[in-house]
């Protein structure tokens, strides 16, 4: 993922969490704000309470990927923070991808017509 569309410091996060909204799954948790870029922004994070590093790695690219394969059905203009649970790790694709286009309908982050 390039560098521009990826939110990296902690004071966008932590901004994030206090004034975005969200929505909550067992697998995951979305939080969404505007950002006025005409782009998305992406961020993941994953608790440490989930494992050790090679777990958390492995739920930030199954988490990275999924937005990735979902991002042209996104409306633009979005920061978009994923936070990753420990059923991320081990849930089946098919229900990690239902989840996320889930609870991303529930933020109204999907484009009329599509998913």
């Amino acid at each position: 993922m390039k560098k521009a569309v990826t939110i990296k410091e902690n004071y966008e996060f932590r901004r994030m969490y206090r004034k975005g909204a969200s929505a909550v799954s067992g697998s995951m948790v979305i939080y969404c704000r505007k950002n006025h870029l005409g782009r998305n922004r992406l961020g993941l994070t994953v608790s440490v309470k989930v494992g050790k590093a090679v777990v958390r790695n492995r739920c930030r690219r199954r988490l990275r990927e999924v937005y990735r394969l979902n991002d042209p059905a996104l409306k633009q203009g979005w920061d978009i923070v994923i936070v990753g649970r420990s059923r991320t790790a081990t849930a089946p694709w098919k229900e990690l991808n239902a989840t996320y286009l889930r609870l991303c309908k529930k933020l109204s982050l999907l484009e009329d017509g599509k998913c």
